[in-house]
């Protein structure tokens, strides 16, 4: 049954009638990887066109994700151009049901059309290839957002999850570029970089900044993937947004160390038998892992709970969805499973008090006011 059944009529009126909108979905690589027409219903993945209906979906971010090996072996640019080919690529087979959209107010047409409108947002500032040229290029490709770095630290910020941290936060490359996506109108993204480079960030930038998919590190206590308290005042000094990611292991204690138990064993197993980090050996630890120890699924009451933390902290202006939707794997909580379930959530929200202004705001309403600023940055500089 779905879940706080008594909101559910009011719920499923409100994902129809508000604009939503999902800073990070991984659709195009998962295509990249195996295609599936996501124009029609697909067995796998997370999104596709008739569950995004059903949830009231209006405006998901395409990610366009660049795993860090791009950056030592090159082909960055390319794979991010192929990527976005495949977004454009979903509007061509279905323009009756996809757009792809590069400002704000093309959002308003869409709904009334019934469309969805494909932004794109680039995982992994690599592409740029250390040169401001590949900024505009990107720009005019469509791409409105860029996470500075990702798994491993880059040309342009260190990584949170990369031990080796070359530059103490932005490289000299990353304060130009920051001030390079304010003028043009790109919003920066601080998902994934280390501590050092978010304050660097936003010690620089002239606009608001957003975190496309990061959760409240007060509930996975000492992971710098996610964002502390001080990093979310910080965070909303700047009027930016954080925008919450769905997946059990940033957002609940028990998962997030489930997952890193399962990190450490394997890396000792591998090291031990001298097994590849990304070969079959390391899935089939996995499947071991899981067969012994069943995966502790969040739920919908988590997202609540970190959503709750930020408006707790700061006020209901800086929080939004980034829910990693097809980028997160088999993790997703009891009750969000896809992006059908966007309704689930704002039951959620119904019965923990919140009014349908606030719900505007956490859905759609925080992350336009910062596109907009950066919109309008561009505009008069």
């Amino acid at each position: 049954a779905a879940p706080y059944a008594k909101h559910q009529p009011e719920a499923q009126a409100l994902a129809q009638q508000l604009m939503i909108i999902d800073t990070h979905i991984d659709v195009p690589y998962r295509l990249q990887s195996e295609y599936e027409d996501v124009t029609q219903a697909t067995q796998k993945g997370d999104f596709d066109y008739p569950r995004a209906m059903r949830g009231g979906l209006n405006v998901p971010f395409m990610s366009i994700y660049i795993p860090a090996r791009y950056e030592r072996e090159g082909g960055a640019r390319d794979l991010a151009d192929t990527l976005i080919d495949l977004v454009a690529e979903l509007e061509r087979r279905a323009p009756d049901r996809f757009s792809v959209v590069v400002s704000t107010d093309e959002l308003e047409g869409l709904m009334q059309r019934g469309l969805i409108g494909l932004a794109m947002g680039m995982e992994n500032g690599s592409a740029i290839e250390g040169d401001l040229e590949n900024l505009r290029h990107f720009y005019n490709r469509g791409i409105r957002y860029i996470t500075l770095t990702h798994s491993k630290s880059n040309h342009i910020a260190d990584s949170s999850y990369d031990e080796q941290r070359l530059w103490d936060g932005l490289s000299p490359f990353g304060q130009q570029l920051v001030k390079a996506m304010n003028d043009t109108g790109m919003m920066i993204d601080v998902s994934h970089v280390s501590d050092e480079a978010f304050y660097d960030v936003v010690g620089l930038t002239a606009t608001p900044v957003i975190a496309s998919h990061s959760s409240v590190r007060a509930f996975t206590p000492g992971w710098e993937r996610n964002m502390d308290d001080d990093m979310i005042r910080a965070l909303a000094d700047n009027g930016g947004v954080i925008q919450i990611n769905f997946g059990s292991t940033f957002i609940n204690k028990r998962s997030h160390a489930w997952s890193m138990d399962r990190q450490a064993k394997r890396k000792a197993y591998l090291e031990k038998h001298g097994y590849e980090a990304g070969g079959p050996e390391a899935d089939e630890f996995n499947k071991r892992y899981s067969e012994k120890k069943p995966y502790p699924f969040a739920d919908l009451d988590d997202v609540l709970d970190n959503i709750d933390h930020v408006v707790e902290l700061v006020g209901i202006d800086h929080v939004g969805i980034g829910s990693d939707y097809d980028g997160v794997g088999d993790s997703l909580p009891t009750g969000l499973k896809d992006v059908s379930s966007y309704p689930n959530l704002i039951a959620g929200l119904i019965d923990r008090g919140y009014s349908e202004e606030e719900i505007r705001k956490i859905l759609s309403g925080n992350l336009l006011r910062v596109w907009q600023q950066v919109e309008n940055y561009a505009a008069t500089h």
